[in-house]
């Protein structure tokens, strides 16, 4: 499902260029749950916006779905990752002044509005927020906060969700619950890339990649 061919990220900061991914190759199965360690400024995040297509690699070929993302456009790229990829973020992302229902329906911009609202709505259920559709997220736990983030994520049915560090700002009960919904995408076929600098989503990956300085050690 994902391919990474001797990809380089690097920034140009006025110290000088910061290489963040350095030769990476890598192959990522369809169905598989992959965990990536590695200390803060390893390249995690790095990592998985390059394979979300949101970040072109500045050298290197990026293959996702069998299709190379970067030789597509600007509009054929977004559509891409409307179609077929969820992402989940530490810091949850949702809009302050949305509630839960509108704030999931979001990602379903390519869908009818009643559709995408009934959607959402059962989404929001399913993840135990019923009664909770009109808070604003301010109203929410960080908790509940996230699951609204996946419950996002997964409105479209993505056959990919890349989740950058989703239990760094949770308890560990919350963390348990979160990595459970990510277990329950991927038992159900979908592909999870997971990134945490933590040893948490361990017990649900099938593989672990570790990541320093940019590069894979193992």
């Amino acid at each position: 499902m994902v391919y990474l061919k001797d990809v380089v990220k690097t920034y140009r900061t006025r110290r000088g260029d910061v290489k963040a991914l350095g030769d990476i190759n890598l192959r990522i199965e369809k169905g598989e749950f992959v965990a990536i360690r590695g200390p803060s400024g390893s390249g995690k995040t790095t990592l998985l916006m390059t394979i979300g297509a949101m970040l072109r690699p500045s050298r290197g070929t990026v293959t996702v779905e069998k299709k190379d993302v970067y030789a597509m456009s600007i509009r054929e790229r977004a559509r891409f990752r409307a179609e077929n990829v969820g992402f989940v973020f530490q810091m949850f992302h949702l809009v302050p002044y949305l509630n839960v229902t509108d704030n999931v329906a979001l990602a379903g911009g390519a869908i009818g509005n009643e559709k995408r609202h009934i959607l959402a709505n059962e989404l929001i259920k399913n993840f135990g927020l019923a009664g909770r559709n009109f808070h604003k997220p301010s109203e929410l736990s960080a908790g509940e906060q996230q699951r609204a983030a996946i419950a996002r994520a997964l409105l479209n049915r993505p056959k990919i969700i890349l989740a950058d560090e989703p239990t760094g700002n949770l308890d560990p009960d919350n963390t348990a619950t979160v990595l459970k919904y990510l277990a329950d995408f991927h038992q159900q076929g979908g592909t999870v890339i997971l990134a945490s600098h933590g040893p948490a989503a361990q017990q649900f990956a099938d593989r672990i990649i570790h990541l320093q300085s940019g590069s894979i050690t193992r």
